[in-house]
């Protein structure tokens, strides 16, 4: 049965802020306390969407958190009436606030681990929300990300969902930011890529020493067991600790991958040579690696403009496509050199520029805000068709935004109680537009 690969990007909440939450990621720290621009957020990570579907990309849209996150700040012993709690939290805790009120769900490839039907044992897909254990405003996320991945893909006769691993640091997961699935037909079994940053029950291991490595090679054999995956068709590699402490806070800001084409840079990987070859040899051969010298492009070239951190889609037409923000086009050396790659014509046939600024001041770009999902023909049948992409789901999104979102917002906003009343009007709103049911606490 004929499969695609389908990009569920994540919608930009209503909260979108620059309160600098993400220690390792340089990008967020760089923009610390800067004004952000939700409205703005949003409309760019639509564009992409939509110029993404019009290319005949099956493009799906998940929904955002609900913030501020009143529930968690209950559960750290605020009390009272809603605004009061968020008056206490402001006065007593304005980080903890903050955290409580991050936007950071926009960015799904951290949302979970997917692995297709083709490679699954029982042949389903299956879906491991991610923990985030690292960062706590990013911990919070896993209980309704699972509940609006239920309500994106529900039928049982198809898709499995497991819960998030036990959230303590040995099992640290930051779900597909750090997976990769190869193959060379999306209908066919593929070989799935984790990588991951430290051993957790084994300090004799090579490890960061400036950076969190946020994800765990523990992390990466549980979900290959619960995902019901064969061993032979697994491979599970160390990043490289130097890039970590470099701000290569996950693999997809290193390396990006898609059906038998692997791009990365030469430091992306501990041991880089073992992956490769056992990456070739899985693939049975057949297997592309595009691999950037440090001499074109360094690892801070890489990390400021997220080159790495791009969309390899295998377009309709055959093509292969690599979507890139406007930072790439922006940095001399890493232009130079993708003009070099497209003119050696090395397996990557074009690419395609997007202003994802608001995104990117955050240090999320393309690749930050998708979780890819392979679907077969019943499979895309099955899923809830009032989040896929279309003209009409485009333009009411996009009506939706001008009409909730604030053009502005600073870290002192947050404290503002009016700014709760807002955001949980959108999202009920956004509830019956993506016909999504009761996913948010406030709802339930």
């Amino acid at each position: 049965m004929k499969a695609l690969e389908a990009n569920f990007d994540g919608l930009v909440g209503p909260t979108h802020n620059y309160s600098g939450l993400s220690f390792g990621n340089v990008a967020s720290a760089k923009n610390q306390a800067a004004p952000s621009n939700p409205k703005q957020a949003a409309k760019q990570g639509l564009e992409k969407m939509k110029a993404l579907s019009d290319m005949g990309m099956i493009q799906g849209v998940l929904a955002p958190q609900e913030r501020p996150d009143v529930k968690t700040l209950r559960q750290l012993g605020f009390t009272g009436s809603d605004k009061a709690v968020i008056e206490q939290a402001a006065k007593q805790a304005p980080k903890v606030l903050a955290a409580c009120c991050s936007a950071s769900s926009m960015w799904t490839a951290n949302a979970a681990t997917v692995s297709p039907s083709a490679d699954t044992a029982d042949g389903k897909i299956h879906f491991t929300p991610a923990n985030l254990t690292n960062k706590f405003h990013r911990s919070i996320e896993h209980e309704v990300t699972g509940r609006i991945l239920k309500a994106t893909f529900s039928s049982p006769e198809h898709f499995v969902h497991h819960s998030a691993l036990p959230a303590v640091e040995h099992f640290g997961d930051e779900g597909a930011a750090n997976h990769t699935r190869f193959c060379h037909q999306y209908n066919e079994r593929g070989v799935e890529f984790f990588v991951y940053g430290r051993h957790a029950f084994d300090s004799r291991h090579p490890a960061p020493v400036k950076f969190p490595a946020r994800h765990t090679f523990e992390a990466c054999e549980a979900v290959a067991r619960l995902h019901q995956l064969e061993g032979d068709d697994v491979v599970i590699a160390q990043q490289n600790p130097a890039v970590i402490d470099q701000g290569v806070f996950h693999n997809d800001v290193i390396a990006v991958g898609n059906k038998d084409i692997l791009f990365c840079h030469e430091q992306a990987f501990l041991n880089q040579q073992a992956v490769y070859d056992e990456l070739t040899q899985k693939m049975s051969g057949n297997f592309n690696i595009i691999e950037v010298p440090t001499s074109a492009v360094s690892v801070d070239d890489a990390v400021t403009s997220y080159l790495f951190n791009s969309q390899l889609l295998a377009l309709p037409s055959g093509e292969t496509l690599l979507v890139l923000p406007e930072e790439c086009r922006n940095n001399p050396n890493v232009w130079a050199y993708i003009e070099q790659m497209l003119a050696q014509k090395r397996g990557i046939d074009r690419v395609q520029i997007f202003d994802l600024k608001q995104s990117m001041a955050n240090g999320g770009g393309p690749a930050c805000l998708r979780l890819r999902v392979v679907l077969n023909e019943q499979e895309l049948q099955a899923v809830n068709p009032s989040t896929l992409m279309n003209e009409t789901l485009f333009n009411r999104l996009n009506q939706w935004v001008e009409t909730h979102y604030r053009d502005s917002l600073v870290e002192a906003d947050l404290a503002d109680p009016q700014l709760l009343d807002e955001s949980r009007t959108a999202l009920d709103e956004l509830t019956q537009i993506l016909s999504l049911g009761a996913v948010y606490p406030f709802q339930r």
